[in-house]
């Protein structure tokens, strides 16, 4: 695959030296990904599992030639590059990195699903993402991102 893919991918981190985290975690994906947006950092109430240190978190545009199979595994070895530890589901993370959007594909596989299943419903995702793509079309629900975030708001 020759052709450069748009993708957005999610960042948090709630254990050590959060920014610097992120900050890493932005410089191992310019080795497959070009970098085009990243969002301001934000500071958020952990999500699921409440018990636990405050996340940071921010969200990246860029592209690549990589495969939905490929980043998949790729953002997987930069968090264990990186020490995560997944402990339990929703735990504390010293990195995480969550694949959006992979241009508007839809892939529902037992370990790979695109849009990520969640987005919508987390205001820590939707708000760095408005930030750096505010008119992206969701391809499922086919509302922007904006969109998405109004109607989360409507919620809470």
């Amino acid at each position: 695959m020759s052709q450069k893919i748009t993708i957005f991918l999610g960042l948090g981190s709630n254990l050590g030296d959060r920014q610097k985290n992120i900050e890493m975690a932005i410089e191992y994906l310019k080795e497959k990904v070009e970098i085009e947006k990243v969002s301001k950092i934000i500071e958020t109430e952990p999500y699921g599992y409440v018990e636990q240190p405050k996340f940071l978190n921010c969200c990246v545009m860029g592209k690549t030639q990589l495969s939905p199979a490929e980043l998949l595994d790729f953002v997987l070895s930069i968090e264990e590059k990186m020490g995560r530890k997944r402990l339990f589901k929703w735990g504390p993370r010293n990195i995480d990195i969550d694949i959006l959007f992979y241009d508007s594909a839809t892939i529902d596989q037992e370990n790979l699903k695109i849009p990520h299943p969640e987005l919508h419903k987390r205001e820590f995702v939707l708000l760095p993402l408005i930030e750096i793509a505010p008119d992206f079309v969701h391809p499922a629900f086919k509302k922007t991102v904006l969109e998405l975030y109004r109607e989360l708001k409507n919620l809470m």
